[in-house]
């Protein structure tokens, strides 16, 4: 497609002189430009574009990146990246060597904080704005906060913490879904029409200059006149938490009329107080697909445009977790699945259906989550939880004070461990190994395999104490191995032998095809390690361990530590990824530069 507007931005500047006609066929423009990409990438769709006239409007009513602007969550902000010089790259969205699929500082100036992870840009833009006050430097900090992100609660503690602030601190809320604060009556949209428009506020402003200029009783007048203003407003709005806590509620605005929010957001940089901003914007607009079924348009993988995206009923590790709560479920009705927003994406949408009074989505409240299961399992019922890796460790200090010290039978289904392509950085489930490991009272196992999952998720729901469950993004690797109820298997081949779990084990396999002469020792249970687990590897004269976590507090450090104790004097190595974090690329790739898949093994051996 030809580009004619959206090829010639390098900066938000260039869009400041445009015309509105211009505009509106630059929105158009991102629009293609987004379908085309992600529809041959994958990627984030139906949030981008319902936030296109919105990041427009942000970037001509303020100067990036002096005034700096945060996308939470980050998977909106795709025509963010097209509007500050990186059209060229775009087509490299989410591929390796490519453009992050969210905030990346390092990437550019216009992106100030990473936003991987979701209800954090509200803290980081007013950490912001205060440095900037302190330095003495111009500019103000505008967080971007999507609907779903109001529903974790480091949001409202940045909500409660610059309330007080005096200055123009801005917060937009990108309304997708629901409106926070209803507006009910024909008084109320006259009223929200007239506060909309900058001719009101103006009016404000020389009012109260002329109120306060009046010696004696101008205070008082003014103070008077607030108060049944704000009188007013509460009987017509009703008092909403924004302004509860400190905020100057402006809006609701059409999230697809960029003159009106382009007026919103100067009015809101015009106040000596924090301004919340309430946009209205449609999911997935100007793509129908996207429009109708919003949820299955969030993440896609690549698909054909005039078709639209498959929703795949394919088998996946996520799916057989959900089916097989869904069987347990059935015969025990103690059994409860908690999700914390991510009901698609961690398989549990047939649970939700089928047992609704057992299911909970929380929100995007992985701490919440996480007691909220501990209580339950204290009053006797069996909750899952599951929750992606990378989300899990939001609720770290949970699972030791509320779960661990009271030894409740908390089971984690950890949805994503490992390396998971294409979100990078912010998504890669790498950590869960190392810091659960250091948990009392817990139980760590890794699947391989559907059956090997399906078996252990039923197992640990006879479990006391804490029971973690981690396995991989995608489909399993086939494999005819069935040996995986005790704690560790060995496939004997020689006096070398290769120790791993998880997706792993089946890179190991497919080494060992090749390489024949060499043992491979399959952890089951990953965590704690047993006795007689240290007394077999031992056995061993050469011993490589490869593991899919950070090496860093790894299981292979663990066992290393074990064999030293136990005056082990072969050879041990331990293959992981080492003190780095690793960038989006396909799965595959990833293995293979961190030196994790079936080749990396071979050479490693032959060596």
């Amino acid at each position: 497609m030809d580009y004619r507007i959206l090829s010639k931005i390098k900066s938000p500047q260039d869009i400041k002189g445009l015309s509105q006609k211009q505009v509106e066929i630059l929105c158009g423009e991102i629009r293609d430009c987004i379908i085309n990409t992600v529809s041959k990438n994958g990627g984030h769709l139906a949030s981008n574009l319902g936030s296109v006239e919105l990041t427009v409007a942000l970037h001509r009513a303020f100067n990036s990146p002096e005034d700096e602007i945060i996308f939470d969550v980050g998977h909106q902000c795709y025509t963010h990246k097209l509007l500050t010089g990186r059209f060229d790259k775009f087509s490299s969205i989410r591929q390796k060597d490519g453009i992050s699929g969210y905030m990346k500082p390092s990437e550019s100036e216009h992106d100030p904080f990473i936003t991987g992870h979701s209800s954090n840009s509200i803290s980081a833009a007013y950490g912001i704005f205060k440095a900037k006050r302190l330095k003495g430097e111009s500019g103000t900090a505008v967080a971007v906060i999507g609907d779903g992100a109001m529903t974790g609660g480091m949001a409202y503690e940045a909500l409660n913490n610059a309330g007080n602030e005096k200055g123009n601190f801005i917060v937009v809320l990108n309304d997708n879904k629901m409106s926070i604060s209803q507006n009910v009556g024909a008084m109320a949209r006259a009223l929200t029409k007239m506060r909309n428009k900058k001719k009101y506020h103006n009016f404000k402003f020389a009012f109260r200059r002329l109120l306060l200029k009046i010696p004696a009783v101008g205070k008082p007048l003014y103070r008077a006149f607030d108060a049944i203003k704000d009188a007013v407003k509460a009987i017509v709005y009703k008092k909403n938490i924004f302004s509860s806590l400190g905020f100057n509620y402006l809006g609701p605005v059409d999230g697809h009329d960029v003159a009106a929010m382009e007026s919103l957001f100067k009015i809101a940089e015009s106040y000596n107080k924090p301004s919340l901003i309430h946009v209205i914007t449609t999911k997935g607009k100007g793509y129908s697909y996207a429009e109708l079924s919003p949820k299955n348009y969030h993440g896609v993988s690549p698909f054909d445009i005039e078709e639209g995206a498959n929703v795949s009923d394919k088998l996946n590790f996520s799916a057989v977790a959900g089916n097989t709560l869904c069987e347990l479920a059935e015969k025990d009705d103690k059994i409860c699945a908690v999700t914390a927003a991510m009901t698609e994406g961690t398989g549990l949408s047939k649970f939700a259906e089928k047992y609704p009074e057992r299911f909970f989505d929380v929100g995007i409240a992985e701490q919440h989550a996480v007691t909220f299961s501990a209580a339950l399992a204290k009053e006797g019922l069996k909750p899952f939880f599951a929750v992606y890796s990378s989300f899990l460790q939001r609720g770290f200090d949970q699972i030791i004070h509320d779960a661990a010290i009271g030894n409740f039978p908390l089971r984690l289904l950890i949805d994503r461990a490992g390396i998971v392509g294409e979100d990078g950085e912010t998504h890669q489930g790498l950590f869960d190994v190392s810091y659960l490991s250091s948990i009392p009272n817990i139980s760590i196992y890794s699947p391989s395999q559907y059956d090997e999952l399906c078996y252990r998720i039923k197992y640990v729901a006879e479990c006391d104490g804490i029971s973690a469950v981690r396995y991989p993004r995608g489909c399993e690797k086939p494999s005819d191995f069935t040996d995986f109820k005790k704690d560790y298997s060995v496939i004997e081949g020689g006096k070398r032998a290769i120790v791993t779990y998880g997706r792993l084990f089946s890179e190991a396999m497919t080494a060992k095809e090749t390489i024949g002469d060499i043992s491979i020792v399959k952890l089951n249970k990953i965590y704690p390690l047993s006795d007689d687990l240290i007394k077999t590897v031992a056995d061993f004269d050469e011993i490589y361990f490869f593991e899919e976590t950070e090496k860093s507090g790894g299981i292979g450090e663990h066992i290393g530590g074990r064999l030293l104790e136990n005056g082990y004097k072969g050879k041990f190595t331990v293959h992981a990824v080492n003190d780095r974090f690793v960038s989006a690329a396909e799965t595959t790739e990833s293995l293979a530069e961190c030196g994790l898949d079936s080749n990396s093994m071979i050479n490693i051996l032959r060596k």
